[in-house]
């Protein structure tokens, strides 16, 4: 601080006046922040979508039909976030245009974790919920996972192939460390302090998970909603926006077990790319598929940074990687998604052999 006053002095500038245009400059951050923030509160758009009819339940999971003729595509969300993001809006619906496209979806809806599903751990979930939704259905399917989901529909097609005749996977890690090994480092060394609300709840709270995500890039908040203060609220931009922020808002808690295994094991101990994440006693070993597989890496993607993904394309044979020009959640449901993703995945659907 003495370095910066001299300095200024020496430049014929006031630290008194440097300060006060600091703390103005602060002052007007600080003011669109809670502009944006109180325009998003106080948008009158509320979901209207409906949720198409359940072909298959158990406990608070549902397997969605969104109708369409053709190849049947099973997609599979991430656990801590609900899986309405690939059904946002009537102009940002990746599953109803597929669709209309030729393609049958069905959504895996994993629902909020229950008294049952609380002590649930990933291989309750692969080789319990995905495997016995898989088989509701007429088989085999394509398979695509999104995110965390990626894992688990990767997990499930290594064992069952009988079910699963191409994979798909949307900006899915692997190898944890690739980025910042420090960074997911430090993600993992956050489980001892979250045990005693793991024990005392048995899941990890959708505010917590939400703060850690949030740790990855802090100032990202703040920027997202300093600009929404500049948004016309009636425009289509703007609708988007609040979507997405609901969708982000309505997180869906992390079963304990879960949450153990992801923070020590896939952030602290990069167990996937290691060789060592095991679902019902057996490692997931990519070089083992031998079926169609498509990888799509978002260019601008701070969620799973894009070396965490392409790392599969190295031990998954033969995979067609997809760049998508786009981030993570943009990829999916974003403005610009139908180029980024929609129709690269689906032109790659429609083209696997029967």
């Amino acid at each position: 601080m003495a370095r910066i006053a001299a300095d200024l002095a020496a430049g014929g500038h006031r630290p008194e006046a440097f300060a006060a245009a600091v703390w103005q400059a602060l002052g007007r951050a600080d003011a669109g922040f809670l502009a944006g923030v109180a325009a998003y509160r106080g948008h009158p758009w509320r979901r209207e979508l409906a949720d198409p009819p359940a072909v298959w339940a158990e406990g608070g999971s549902r397997l969605l039909d969104y109708g369409g003729a053709g190849p049947v595509v099973v997609f599979v969300p991430s656990l801590v976030n609900r899986a309405q993001i690939l059904d946002l809006l009537p102009e940002a619906t990746m599953l109803r245009f597929l669709a209309g496209q030729g393609v049958r979806p069905l959504l895996l809806d994993w629902g909020e974790p229950g008294p049952l599903e609380r002590g649930f751990g990933l291989t309750d979930y692969v080789a319990g919920r995905l495997e016995r939704a898989l088989a509701a259905v007429p088989g085999p399917v394509v398979l695509v996972g999104y995110c965390m989901g990626g894992l688990l529909a990767l997990a499930a097609a290594q064992r069952r192939p009988d079910r699963v005749r191409a994979l798909a996977l949307l900006a899915t890690p692997w190898d944890f460390w690739a980025a910042d090994a420090a960074q997911a480092q430090a993600v993992g060394a956050l489980l001892p302090a979250l045990e005693p609300m793991l024990a005392a709840l048995g899941a990890l709270p959708v505010d917590a998970i939400q703060a850690i995500f949030a740790g990855l890039d802090p100032f990202s908040i703040a920027a997202k909603y300093r600009g929404f203060a500049r948004v016309d609220p009636a425009s289509g931009r703007a609708r988007r926006f609040v979507a997405l922020e609901d969708w982000l808002n309505d997180g869906v808690a992390l079963a304990a077990p879960v949450a153990r295994e992801c923070l020590a094991g896939w952030y602290g101990g990069n167990a996937p790319a290691r060789g060592e994440w095991r679902i019902a006693g057996e490692a997931v070993v990519p070089a083992r598929l031998r079926l169609p597989s498509f990888l799509a890496v978002p260019a601008r993607d701070r969620i799973v940074p894009p070396a965490a993904a392409l790392a599969l394309a190295g031990v998954l044979p033969g995979a067609l990687v997809h760049h998508a020009a786009a981030g993570h959640i943009g990829m999916v449901a974003g403005s610009t998604a139908e180029a980024a993703l929609w129709r690269p995945l689906l032109e790659w659907v429609l083209g696997l052999p029967p």
